[in-house]
């Protein structure tokens, strides 16, 4: 039994009774401490020319990555308070997709100016109330500075695209990678509902071997697997009849435990006999439709197909790619325009997808097989990734998924703002300004969060090697003289309009981090007590 933290002295008065207080300000402490450590971890990896982590876990698995999302997911953060820190970098992936560092480190700033209120005795609720009035008005200051963008303007897609490309290891390939992220994601915007896309129609097929210049976006469906060879099967077929069956072409089983003992030869014969024909029975039901190419879902309880099964199959020369993963179904189903064939006695040619061709095709150091040419194909697409080693092929994945979300932020919420720390030094100026018509210890509490939002630009200067102070100082002026487009060119390190030099990106990745980091730091904000159950 954990004893009470405080016992207050009954008193006669009518006044309040005395309470402690002090541990429930150590309690913030630690939770801001704590949150903070997490925050400065991946601050270095901010910005096109911060620092690469590399984790390695407890299995001995290496990993490369400038991903904040990704880093804090893989860390092991076992105080409570820090591990909201991780969580709010995955509600910016889920949200956004791209500015899971920002997010942190923005969380990280306000967090730090928090301490520093908390310690000249302002009440946690008053600056929690400040701090969200504060996140409202700098939404509004974003889309004020926000420029309209349409989907027909291709060129400003890549542009963004290609900021969120150039601050991961993958950076070089920018150039292929950007138009690559836009075309899949206009590719499968619907017409009918032109704000949602569903990035679970872009699917991301790895394939060791190459470079990340052989990437490539596949018109039709890759797998990542080859033909079935048995017994000689076809390994390309022309005018494909596509079937995507989820039962098993082989001897049926009992459905308990069971043991046949067989005594004599002949039995022995029938049996193998009854298997042949029953097989024999289904693959001449799949010819009758016309089907050339079966694709067959994995099976749990019994063998999908047997050798025999293959052989026959190959006999009826048709083109067999087995052990299907059962979530790829609905995304091939949706890329064939067919129905999966649930039972042999469904089997009917309605049911088929048509493609001109279905071939294996040597890669590396293995094979695919590509289906192209599919008739009336859903809106779906395939991208293929290669990469030299594994770890810059899981890279280049993630890489390529914040592009794509990048482009999905624009498709919902069609405006582009500057990027290179101008939305937050413009935003800590107008906050400023703000600050002074603001009563009381609201308007002090503003101030400080608008000094906090410097630490975005701070930052970006201090990972590329400049001097952080005069830069940030630079910036402000320059600013205050109403250029707001202003920024930190990192490549050229110095001050220059970041709109021109096509360093842009989504307002809603903006806007986003700021509600999402204020919402954070608001909730560690209001906990005074951490109270552990057994």
């Amino acid at each position: 039994m954990a004893s009470p933290a405080v016992i207050s002295q009954p008193r006669s008065s009518k006044t309040e009774s005395y309470v402690d207080n002090k541990r429930k300000e150590d309690v913030r402490q630690a939770n801001i401490t704590a949150a903070r450590a997490v925050a400065d971890a991946v601050r270095t990896s901010l910005g096109p020319k911060g620092m690469d982590k590399m984790i390695s876990t407890a299995n001995g698995e290496v990993i490369i990555t400038n991903d904040g999302a990704t880093i804090l997911n893989k860390m092991e953060v076992l105080q409570p308070a820090a591990k909201m820190l991780v969580e709010l970098s995955k509600s910016q992936d889920a949200a956004a997709g791209d500015g899971t560092t920002t997010v942190v480190v923005i969380a990280g700033a306000l967090l730090k100016q928090c301490q520093v209120l908390l310690s000249h005795g302002i009440h946690p609720t008053v600056i929690s109330d400040s701090l969200y009035k504060a996140s409202t008005k700098a939404v509004d200051v974003l889309t004020a500075m926000a420029v309209p963008v349409e989907l027909t303007d291709r060129d400003s897609l890549v542009k963004s695209a290609s900021t969120s490309l150039n601050s991961k290891v993958v950076s070089q390939y920018s150039t292929l990678l950007a138009p690559m992220a836009v075309d899949a994601v206009l590719s499968v915007v619907d017409p009918a509902k032109p704000e949602v896309v569903d990035l679970r129609d872009i699917r991301i097929v790895k394939k060791l071997g190459g470079t990340v210049d052989d990437t490539e976006t596949v018109k039709g469906l890759v797998f990542d697997k080859k033909a079935s060879h048995a017994a000689g099967g076809p390994t390309r077929m022309e005018n494909a009849k596509i079937a995507v069956i989820q039962f098993q072409i082989s001897p049926p089983k009992t459905d308990i435990e069971q043991s046949i003992v067989v005594s004599d030869y002949t039995q022995m014969d029938r049996i193998l006999k009854e298997e042949r024909n029953y097989i024999l029975g289904m693959i001449k039901k799949i010819k009758a439709t016309g089907c050339n190419v079966l694709l067959i879902q994995k099976s749990i309880l019994r063998d999908a197909v047997t050798d025999l099964s293959l052989h026959y199959l190959a006999k009826a020369k048709i083109l067999v790619i087995k052990d299907v993963e059962r979530d790829e179904i609905e995304f091939i189903t949706k890329t064939l325009n067919c129905l999966p064939i649930a039972n042999i006695e469904h089997f009917r040619a309605e049911k088929l997808g048509y493609a001109d061709l279905v071939e294996e095709v040597s890669l590396g150091d293995g094979k695919i097989v590509k289906i192209t040419g599919i008739q009336n194909m859903g809106r779906t697409t395939t991208v293929l990734v290669r990469g030299s080693n594994q770890l810059v092929l899981d890279e280049a994945e993630r890489s390529l998924h914040d592009a794509l979300c990048v482009v999905r932020c624009l498709v919902s919420k069609r405006f582009l703002i500057a990027g290179g720390g101008a939305p937050e030094i413009e935003l800590s100026r107008q906050l400023g300004a703000w600050a002074k018509v603001l009563q009381g210890m609201e308007g002090y509490c503003v101030k400080s969060f608008a000094e906090a939002l410097e630490v975005v630009p701070y930052t970006l200067a201090e990972n590329a090697g400049l001097n952080p102070i005069s830069i940030v100082t630079e910036l402000r002026n320059r600013h205050a003289q109403g250029e707001i487009n202003t920024g930190i060119n990192v490549r050229k390190g110095q001050i220059t309009n970041i709109l021109e030099e096509n360093v842009v990106q989504p307002l809603l990745v903006s806007t986003s981090a700021i509600t999402l980091a204020a919402e954070c730091v608001r909730m560690i904000l209001k906990i005074d007590d951490i109270v552990t159950v057994r």
